[in-house]
Order: structure tokens, then sequence, then C-alpha cells
């Protein structure tokens, strides 16, 4: 997957980046057509000496929508471990909810629907 990694207001460690590149390319087992993302790091309280929080922000593109999710932490690396759970459970419900139309019980519906549909004449 095509990532695009900002850091707003810093400089992020190589070591940083491919943590998280490595982390998200997880993500293609579960949604097969994720086309790309974009992720931003951010310091929270970085306007005072002290930063208090870590902050990841993960746009993922895939077909007809666009995923987005914000977590913050003491560190990237946990903060990028919650992104990424929050964004398999929405990349399986998005994918469930595309394949639903073929699921086994929406074809046994359609079926049944189409024997009801067949009219026979009342005889008089």
């Amino acid at each position: 997957m095509r990532l695009q990694m900002h850091a707003v207001k810093f400089t992020a460690d190589q070591s940083l980046l491919d943590f998280i590149q490595a982390k998200l390319n997880k993500l293609d087992t579960f949604h097969d057509r994720i086309i790309g993302g974009e992720v931003f790091l951010r310091l929270d309280g970085a306007d005072s000496n002290k930063v208090k929080e870590k902050i990841v922000e993960v746009r993922l593109t895939i077909p007809g929508k666009e995923l987005f999710v914000k977590e913050h932490d003491k560190s990237f690396e946990s903060a990028t471990d919650r992104v990424l759970d929050v964004l398999k459970d929405k990349l399986v419900r998005c994918k469930e909810k595309r394949s639903d139309f073929s699921s086994p019980v929406i074809v046994e519906a359609k079926s049944r629907m189409e024997e009801d549909e067949v009219f026979e004449p009342d005889e008089l």
C-alpha cells in the first residue's frame, strides 16, 4: 500500500516511519482494494515546551469511500496500534457491506421472491 507520511512541526525518525508503514501494510489482509493513504503525526502541546500526547491520524482511500481515524497516546507506536485496531474493524465492515449482496441469505431471499412472483390466475 502506498502511504504518504507527514510529520507536522517536527522531524520524524526513519525507524518510526518504517514501523508505521509495516503496521499499516497489514491492513491489506482485511480489505483487498485499498488504494492508498495518508498518515499525519502531530504533537499535542507543541506550542509549549512540554509535549503532552502524540497524535496519529490516518486517512485510507478505498473505492467509493475514505476512512479516517484519529488516536492519541503517550507514544506514536501505541497510538498507531490503536489506529490499526479501529481501521481493521472499519475495513471489515466496509467489505461485509460490499459483499452482502452475494451472501447466501440474500440469494435465498431473492429466489423466494422470484418464486412468489409466479402468478396463477384464480379459477372461476
